[in-house]
């Protein structure tokens, strides 16, 4: 049987939360700015890793910041990375920090 996975937003907490079968094994850690969510931090914990429950995580936190409304700043490099392997999220970079997810080439 396969586990149960979800993403919670946890505003009070400042961050996303992935849960495996209820208990949190990751999250992405973000901080408000000026309408803009600014991501500071992912980590998943390490008997979670290698399940690509990072990437799962942080598409769920853009989704969130795209409903809201909201512009992104990815400070965090995982997020940086994932933005720039699923552009489809590159239009929620504020422009001042687009640097952050244009790759050379």
């Amino acid at each position: 049987m396969s586990a149960a996975v979800e993403v919670v937003a946890d505003p009070a907490a400042s961050r996303y939360e992935i849960l495996v079968d209820g208990v949190v094994a990751g999250f992405a850690q973000y901080r408000m700015r000026d309408g803009a969510m600014v991501f500071t931090h992912t980590e998943v914990r390490g008997e979670y890793e290698g399940r690509g429950l990072g990437g799962h995580l942080v598409g769920a936190a853009l989704d969130g910041a795209r409903t809201a409304g909201l512009s992104v700043v990815p400070l965090c490099s995982f997020v940086a990375w994932y933005i720039q392997r699923n552009p489809e999220y590159r239009d929620l970079v504020d422009d001042d920090y687009r640097n952050l997810v244009d790759t050379a080439g």
